[in-house]
C-alpha cells in the first residue's frame, strides 16, 4: 500500500467510524459489533502512524460521541476517558508487561471487576447532595442529565455516614436483561422501534427530554470509581469500592484483588463463565492497578489510561443460513417478521428462529431468504440476525416485500400514523384470540388458574371458544375429550372461571386487552369513571380530563368501544355476571375527602399499594403523576423526579409519618 492509498482507506475508516460513533453514542442504534469497531480503529491507528497521517479530529484521538444540542453541555475538570480493548490472553500479558516496565517493579496489585455494558454516567456531590449527572460525552464534555439521573431509583440522593464536601462518582447505567425484554415487548405493541440491546435501551432513555418518561424505563446504576480532593496517598481502588458502599452507592458485589496477571486470568475464566446466571448484561472484565499512586506515573494516552484495560468477551454468534421469513400476529394485531433459520448452536442452545422486528428493519440490513446471516443472541436471551454474511454475491433472492393481507386471517393490514409496525386489525383473527383470552385469564387481569397456553390452544383450534366472552359458556362435557383434561381438572377450570366473576372493575377493564390501557391505567379509568357503562360512553374528551388518561390512551379507548365485535363481547361478559360497577368500600372517614395524593419513593413501613387503600379508606385519591392539582407528595427514600416537581410547584410533601397523623391512626 502506497501513501495515497493508505490516505483512501484511511478517510474511508474515519467516515465509517464517526458514523459508528454517532449512532453508538447519539442515536443508540448501532449498525457494526464492538469488535468490529475495535478491529477497524486498530487498522485506522496502524495506517495512521505508519504513514505520519494523525489529525486531531480523528476517531483514534476521541473518548466517544459529541456531546447532544438537546442538553446543556458541562467540562469534565476530570477527563471520562475510554479504556482500550483486548481479546485474548497474550494482549492481556503485554499490558501487564508495559505496567512492570513503566514502574520498573512488580510491588502492585490488580482490581479486576465486571466490565457493565451499558451507559457511562459522572455524578457530583457537594454538601452530601447530588447537583450533576453527565453523560461521558466525548470524555472532555459531556450532556448534564441530572434531572433524568434522579429517577434511578439505585442512586442515593443524598450521600450517607462521614462524606467529604465534594464527591465525584463514575458509574455505569444499565437495564436487566428481564425488564429490557418487557421494555421491547411494549414498544412493539405500540408500533415502536425496538431496541437492539439493553445497553441501548439504557443510552437512549437517559437522552429523553421528558424525566417523567425516564423514570418509567427500568434503569439500574453501578457505581465503581471515587475522585475525592484529598486522597490518601495509600488509597487503594479496592478500598474506594468499599467507600462507595458507605456513602450509599450499589456497587457490583464482583471485584477482587489479584496479586499478579496469573490471578487476573484465573478471574476472567470463572467470570466467563459466571455472566450467563447473572442478571444483567456484562461484555468483559476489566483490571485496574489497584494502588492509585502508580497511576500518575503510569500516565494516560489521548483517549485510555495506560494503568487499566479492559478484556472483552467473545460475543456468542453463529452463522448460519435463513430459510424462510415468516409472519408472527401479536396480541394486539402486530405482524412481526421472523427468520426461519437452519438450526444453529448458540449460547447453549438451538437456535431456529430469530426477530426481523419489522419491515424497515428487514430493509435497512437487506435480509433476504436463503442468506448466510450472522446471528447473536441480544442480551443473552433473544436470538437476533445482526447482518448479512455475503451481501454482494451474485443471484440473491427477491428483496422481502410486505404482504397486504393478515397471514392468519386474510384481513387487509394497515399502518397507524408513524409507527413502523403493519398490523391486522380483526378481533377475531385466530392467533389474537388465542393471545387475548391467555391475556384476559392472567394473573394482572381475572386470574382464571389452569387456563394457560396450552388450554386456549386446545379450546380455539376446537372451535369451543372464539372470544374470551365464550369462556362463561363452556360446559365439563365439552372439556373432557380435550388432551390431559381429567373429570377434576376439568372442574377445576369451571370453577376458576366461575370465580373470575367476583375480579373488581378494574381488572375486567384490563382484561379487557384495549390498547395502551396496563394495569394502572386501567386502576385509574375504573376508580375516575365507576362503572363500565360510564367507560364504554365516555368521549376522548371526558377521557383526557382524567389526570392520568393522554390523548393516546383515549383515543384507543374510544376506538376499541367503538367497535361492534368488542362491544358486543363486553356486553356478553355483563350478561355472565362480571363486575360492571365499583364496589363501594366503607370509608373509615372523611378526614382526607377530595384530596390528591402522588406517592414516590420506598416508604418506610408501607408498600404503595396498602399506602394507596389507607388514603382512599380515609376519602382520598391518589393519581400517577405530580400537577398543580395535586395536594400531597407522600415521599419515602429515593423519591426521583416527582420530589423536584411539587417542589417546584410548591406542593406539600409528607412522609409515612404524617400520613399517620393525618388520619389519626
Amino acid at each position: 500500500m502506497n501513501k495515497e492509498q493508505a490516505e483512501q482507506r484511511v478517510q474511508e475508516l474515519r467516515d465509517l467510524l464517526d458514523r459508528a460513533n454517532k449512532a453508538y453514542y447519539q442515536e443508540a442504534q448501532p449498525f457494526i459489533s464492538d469488535r468490529e469497531f475495535d478491529e477497524y480503529l486498530k487498522e485506522l491507528e496502524h495506517l495512521e502512524e505508519r504513514y505520519n497521517l494523525q489529525v486531531p479530529g480523528s476517531p483514534t484521538m476521541r473518548v466517544g460521541g459529541e456531546p447532544s444540542s438537546d442538553f446543556p453541555t458541562v467540562e469534565h475538570p476530570v477527563p471520562l476517558l475510554s479504556l482500550d480493548n483486548t481479546y485474548n490472553e497474550e494482549e492481556l500479558n503485554d499490558f501487564d508487561r508495559r505496567v512492570r516496565e513503566i514502574l520498573g517493579h512488580t510491588d502492585f496489585t490488580y482490581l479486576v471487576e465486571l466490565k457493565f455494558d451499558g451507559a457511562a454516567i459522572r455524578l457530583r456531590y457537594e454538601n452530601g447532595e447530588l447537583v450533576l449527572g453527565a453523560t461521558r460525552g466525548d470524555g472532555e464534555r459531556g450532556d448534564d442529565i441530572t434531572q433524568n439521573i434522579k429517577t434511578i431509583r439505585d442512586l442515593p440522593l443524598t450521600l450517607k455516614n462521614d462524606y467529604p464536601d465534594v464527591v465525584e462518582v463514575r458509574g455505569e447505567a444499565y437495564m436487566e436483561r428481564e425488564a429490557f425484554m418487557r421494555l421491547n415487548e411494549f414498544r412493539e405493541e405500540q408500533g415502536l422501534n425496538t431496541f437492539a440491546n439493553p445497553r441501548n435501551s439504557t443510552a437512549g432513555s437517559l437522552k429523553m427530554q421528558d424525566p417523567r418518561e425516564v423514570s418509567r424505563r427500568p434503569i439500574r446504576m453501578f457505581c465503581f470509581d471515587l475522585l475525592l480532593e484529598q486522597e490518601e496517598e495509600s488509597i487503594t481502588q479496592y478500598q474506594k469500592m468499599k467507600l462507595l458502599k458507605e456513602y450509599g452507592f450499589r456497587v457490583c458485589e464482583h471485584y477482587q484483588q489479584c496479586k499478579n496477571i496469573d490471578e487476573v486470568h484465573g478471574k476472567i475464566s470463572e467470570w466467563e463463565e459466571l455472566r450467563h446466571q447473572l442478571a444483567f448484561e456484562t461484555d468483559g472484565v476489566v483490571i485496574k492497578v489497584n494502588e492509585e499512586r502508580f497511576r500518575d506515573t503510569l500516565g494516560t494516552t489521548s483517549k485510555a489510561p495506560r494503568w487499566a484495560i479492559a478484556y472483552k468477551f467473545e460475543a456468542e454468534q453463529a452463522t448460519t443460513t435463513i430459510e424462510d421469513i415468516t409472519l408472527q400476529v401479536g396480541r394486539l394485531g402486530r405482524i412481526t417478521p421472523v427468520a426461519e433459520l437452519k438450526a444453529v448452536q448458540l449460547a447453549g442452545t438451538t437456535v431456529k428462529r430469530a426477530s426481523l422486528h419489522n419491515e424497515d428493519e428487514i430493509h435497512r440490513k437487506d435480509v433476504r431468504v436463503g442468506d448466510q446471516v450472522i446471528v447473536e443472541k441480544a442480551g443473552e436471551i433473544i436470538p437476533q440476525v445482526l447482518s448479512v454474511v455475503n451481501p454482494d454475491r451474485e443471484n440473491r433472492g427477491p428483496k422481502f416485500q410486505m404482504p397486504a393481507n393478515c397471514p392468519a386471517c386474510g384481513e387487509e393490514l394497515v399502518k397507524f400514523g408513524d409507527e413502523v409496525a403493519w398490523r391486522c386489525i380483526n378481533p377475531q383473527c385466530p392467533p389474537q384470540v388465542r393471545s387475548r383470552i391467555e391475556h384476559f385469564a392472567s394473573r394482572d387481569a381475572l386470574d382464571i388458574e389452569g387456563l394457560g397456553e396450552a388450554v386456549v390452544d386446545q379450546l380455539v383450534s376446537n372451535d369451543l371458544i372464539q372470544t374470551y366472552a365464550d369462556l362463561y359458556d363452556l360446559e365439563k362435557e365439552q372439556l373432557l375429550p380435550l388432551e390431559r383434561m381429567a373429570e377434576k381438572s376439568a372442574q377445576n377450570l369451571l370453577d376458576a372461571i366461575e370465580q373470575s366473576k367476583q375480579q373488581p372493575l378494574d381488572r375486567v377493564i384490563y382484561a379487557l386487552g384495549i390498547r395502551f390501557v396496563g394495569a394502572t391505567v386501567a386502576r385509574d379509568l375504573a376508580n375516575a369513571l365507576g362503572s363500565m357503562d360510564a367507560l364504554i360512553n365516555a368521549d376522548e374528551e371526558e377521557l383526557t380530563a382524567i389526570d392520568t388518561i393522554g390523548p393516546k390512551i383515549a383515543e384507543s379507548v374510544s376506538a376499541f368501544f367503538k367497535n361492534e365485535k368488542n362491544r358486543s363481547a363486553v356486553e356478553r361478559l355483563r350478561e355472565h355476571g362480571l363486575q360492571f360497577q365499583m364496589e363501594e368500600e366503607e370509608q373509615a372517614s372523611k378526614k382526607l375527602e377530595g384530596k390528591k395524593f402522588v406517592l414516590t419513593g420506598s416508604l418506610p413501613t408501607l408498600t404503595r399499594k396498602e399506602a394507596t387503600e389507607i388514603i382512599e379508606k380515609h376519602g382520598g385519591r391518589t393519581t400517577s403523576s405530580v400537577s398543580s392539582n395535586t395536594d400531597y407528595l407522600l415521599a419515602g427514600d429515593s423519591p426521583g423526579s416527582k420530589y423536584d416537581k411539587a417542589q417546584e410547584l410548591e406542593i406539600p410533601i409528607i412522609s409515612e409519618e404524617d400520613l399517620w397523623q393525618m388520619v389519626g391512626e
